[in-house]
């Protein structure tokens, strides 16, 4: 009972520390929460209506003949599907490769554990040949330039709503609280989730929660291996990362006065600013850390997830698909494919002080084959067959992406 006491007293002397560096935080904060909520009826709408095909997509030929009017557009949704970024053929054999290698090492962890699909897997030979790809690695360079310095038949239940990067941490640490300070102090329009210095520096497991990703990652991304569209398992977003972030960090100093199940729940006459509980909703205590940001359309009512979480447009193999680290996002439950969807994670990684001091760790992990520093080791012992090596990686651009020596010829 004392740890449950203390854990509501920190959260509600944060709520208190937060607003009062903002003068006359209740009328600021609530203009901009009432601003904010007619924007989001607008923009809800405009997403439920257009679907998928609000979700930009581009050829990766056409990457930098994109005019300002359409980066501005992808920046705003925060995802977009890049088409053609690796043959068809080379990642359909990395696929195969892939099935040869669990095939090879049956005790891969994964889940669910009767029918794994979710595999724990790092450092297999066609993950280091698809991150090692000049074409992967341009699309990641590309996406990081969008951040500036301001001077089948499965339901799938693990993966709802939910933002990675940072649980309690985007109201606690300092640097976070810097990165979106327009927002808490009542100017949520002016907020730019493209600002890179805000980023640099910032705690994303401060109770140093295993499996909780530690690099920066501006965008998370899919390389794909076979052909996925909607209904088919695929990724869903909240396509508007503005909007989803003003609205989830402004969301713990207000709260309803009538039922959230109330048909008036989205009316803005409903909500008063209330700073009296030490909610922060999406957020749970656990194991001595916090799990979450997990948004959900009951505590989060305006962003109307049952309808706006957007699932993106049909891929092939060799696509890409990108979602900016704040982005909202899930996979769907349901899949109606007759066969299965096989996706390599591969995010874009700038190169930071924080994240080249990860790289020297990771390239020490990926050469002595073992998980890299943010994942705890599988626990069974046994040795993989087939796992990638230095080898591998060949051309100067991908070793130094690898954190591993290139030779001076």
């Amino acid at each position: 009972m004392v740890s449950t006491i203390n854990w509501l007293e920190r959260l509600a002397d944060l709520e208190r520390k937060i607003v009062a560096a903002t003068p006359d935080y209740e009328r600021c904060l609530t203009q901009s929460w009432n601003d904010l909520l007619q924007e989001l009826d607008e923009r809800t709408t405009e997403i439920t209506d257009e679907g998928s095909n609000y979700i930009p997509q581009v050829h990766f030929q056409y990457l930098d003949t994109l005019v300002p009017e359409q980066l501005d557009d992808i920046r705003r949704k925060g995802c977009i599907v890049i088409h053609g970024v690796v043959e068809e053929s080379e990642a359909t054999s990395w696929k195969t490769a892939l099935d040869d290698f669990i095939e090879a090492n049956p005790h891969v962890e994964g889940f669910p554990e009767q029918d794994k699909q979710f595999l724990f897997l790092y450092w297999t030979q066609s993950q280091v040949q698809a991150r090692a790809h000049p074409n992967v690695l341009e699309v990641s360079a590309w996406l990081n330039n969008l951040f500036r310095i301001r001077r089948p038949d499965v339901r799938w239940n693990f993966d709802p709503p939910h933002v990675d990067g940072g649980s309690i941490e985007r109201w606690e640490d300092d640097n976070f609280r810097r990165y979106f300070a327009d927002i808490l102090s009542g100017n949520w329009r002016q907020h730019d989730p493209y600002e890179l210095e805000g980023r640099l520096n910032v705690h994303a497991s401060m109770c140093g929660k295993p499996g909780q990703a530690t690099m920066f990652r501006t965008f998370q991304g899919w390389l794909a291996m076979t052909q996925t569209a909607p209904t088919q398992s695929t990724l869903k977003v909240f396509p508007d990362v503005p909007l989803s972030n003003a609205y989830i960090i402004l969301r713990p100093f207000f709260r309803p006065t009538v039922p959230l199940d109330s048909k008036d729940i989205l009316d803005p006459k409903n909500w008063v600013f209330d700073i009296s509980t030490p909610d922060f909703p999406g957020i749970q205590p656990r194991d001595g850390g916090w799990v979450g940001l997990q948004p959900t359309p009951e505590l989060h009512p305006h962003l109307r997830l049952d309808d706006t979480m957007t699932s993106v447009p049909k891929f092939n193999p060799g696509d890409m698909i990108f979602w900016h680290c704040d982005a909202v996002h899930s996979i769907e439950q349901e899949c109606t494919s007759s066969y299965d969807s096989a996706l390599m994670y591969i995010p874009a990684v700038p190169q930071t002080p924080q994240n080249t001091d990860y790289l020297k760790r990771q390239a020490e992990s990926f050469l002595a084959g073992t998980n890299p520093p943010d994942f705890a080791s599988d626990g069974t012992g046994l040795p993989y067959v087939g796992l990638g090596v230095d080898a591998d990686i060949v051309q100067p651009i991908s070793r130094i992406a690898m954190g591993l020596p290139v030779a001076i010829i």
